[in-house]
């Protein structure tokens, strides 16, 4: 039996944000107000990530400008992380750069190798205004770090160069979501 409520069932599924628009591209604002409005956010992004498949989910990805992401993801030990972060930093990214697979719900469908640390820290908030602090390591990790690059304004594209970059490039725009 589950303590608590399950994350996203009392949100809404909200349209993703696609490569492209200018949102995507730009630094998120701080989250000022912890309040009603920013949990029923994180609802929502619970829910879109869920309905989409995925593992994060920031908050620029559903139309929001705001320094929030949401997590759902394994390491590579299959260990499940489940949160959210509000106005997260990326403390710590080192170990071993690893090149593996990633995408992304705001190009969907596409992949690449991408290269991460193996190793990642964010601090931050709860919704309820409480610090935080999370691990990640292998994969989690990944994630950690795709999710803060976007409350940054950079998708994992923006980490491609020569011909990964400019194959995920093409893919996207001849993607019927890219047109």
């Amino acid at each position: 039996m589950r303590n608590g409520s399950i994350p996203g069932t009392r949100g809404r599924v909200r349209p993703l944000t696609l490569h492209g628009a200018p949102l995507l591209h730009e630094p998120c604002r701080e989250v000022t107000d912890f309040g009603p409005k920013l949990e029923a956010l994180v609802e929502d992004l619970f829910a879109t990530m869920y309905a989409a498949q995925g593992v994060g989910l920031a908050a620029n990805q559903v139309g929001e400008s705001l320094r929030v992401f949401v997590y759902d993801c394994p390491d590579d030990e299959e260990v499940r992380h489940l949160g959210h972060v509000v106005n997260p930093r990326l403390v710590e990214a080192d170990g071993v750069v690893i090149r593996g697979p990633e995408g992304c719900l705001s190009l969907p469908g596409l992949e690449a190798g991408t290269e991460r640390y193996d190793h990642a820290v964010v601090e931050g908030l709860t919704v309820a205004g409480e610090p935080v602090r999370i691990h990640g390591t292998g994969f989690f990790a990944r994630c950690l770090q795709h999710e803060c690059d976007h409350l940054e304004g950079r998708v994992y594209v923006d980490h491609l160069t020569g011909w990964r970059r400019r194959r995920v490039l093409r893919q996207a725009a001849r993607a019927p979501w890219g047109r």
